[in-house]
């Protein structure tokens, strides 16, 4: 296992360069470390920690060639950076766990990171963002075999439908499969769904008026042979009443852009917790990448939240 570099005593784990360098030196001459580190991991006694709720750092966005956070459009570009800012929100009280790619995954367990975590391998990763192709989410990450064996608690699935676009069917299919996958497995299935389509420019854009969020709901929750397993991972929009009312499956809310507002962002989280369908929240770069990069504050008050 890596060691992190030494960080001040007022301070939490620290990753930089050397400890990237380190990672690095591992996999070369030591790769089935990962293997082992993924057999040896302590894993949590269930989903929901002190809080009895769920509370998920995610970094998955870098696989699908998003990077932006922000303003700055390569922001989770730089992968000591990024490790930095996980390891110091992971190691916050009140932090669950991590939904992540493999990769990542695996750079926190050689990191010693996710000890005692709850971790929900990102599984569809293949529609790049910005490309003619992206609402062809195919399955190119985590499969639900390789999570079960992993000792992960769950696998995580982006399904946008684009009534415009053929391609959206595949991308049901595919997700109502690794749903029923997951299921067999015992371990969590989370789907994310939006209705999408392109704007004038040609860009994906999620349509988060409570209606579409509401139908797209009531697709998701219908995916797969059984929804014992299955969670939801719903955007905080305008009007959160008729989506929460929309299923009964357990709800996460996800955290979204980084708004210039971060207070009023909070509100709109606070507002939404105080349903008992949401058992959770799903954030990244929100709190990763604060607008006064104060990491640590951020996750406490997202903390304080739940």
């Amino acid at each position: 296992m890596t060691t992190l570099s030494p960080a001040p005593a007022t301070s939490g784990p620290r990753v930089g360069p050397d400890d990237v360098a380190r990672l690095v030196a591992t996999r070369v001459a030591h790769p089935e470390r990962v293997a082992e580190l993924y057999a040896a991991r302590r894993a949590p006694e269930g989903l929901v920690g002190r809080t009895g709720r769920l509370m998920l750092i995610a970094a998955d966005h870098p696989a699908r060639g998003a990077l932006r956070a922000g303003p700055d459009p390569l922001a989770m570009g730089d992968r000591a950076q990024l490790l930095d800012r996980l390891v110091r929100a992971l190691a916050r009280p009140g932090v669950d766990g991590f939904l992540g790619t493999p990769d990542v995954v695996e750079d926190l367990l050689l990191l010693g990171a996710l000890e005692d975590k709850v971790v929900i391998g990102s599984m569809n990763r293949g529609g790049l963002a910005g490309t003619c192709f992206e609402m062809d989410d195919r399955f190119t990450g985590y499969d639900a075999a390789t999570i079960a064996a992993a000792g992960l608690q769950g696998g995580k699935m982006l399904l946008r439908i684009d009534p415009e676009d053929p391609t959206t069917v595949r991308t049901l299919e595919a997700c109502a499969g690794a749903v029923s996958e997951l299921a067999g497995e015992r371990v969590m299935a989370m789907v994310e769904p939006f209705i999408s389509g392109r704007d004038e420019s040609g860009r994906v854009r999620n349509d988060l008026s409570a209606e579409a969020v509401v139908r797209s709901v009531g697709v998701a929750a219908g995916l797969g042979t059984t929804s014992a397993h299955t969670w939801l991972k719903l955007p905080v929009v305008a009007d959160m009443e008729p989506v929460l009312a929309a299923s009964a499956l357990p709800v996460l809310l996800l955290g979204g852009e980084v708004a210039d507002d971060a207070e009023a962002q909070r509100a709109s989280w606070r507002a939404a917790l105080a349903s008992p369908v949401v058992r959770g929240m799903v954030v990244g770069r929100s709190l990763l990448f604060p607008p006064d990069g104060d990491v640590e504050r951020a996750v406490d008050a997202c903390v304080e939240l739940m």
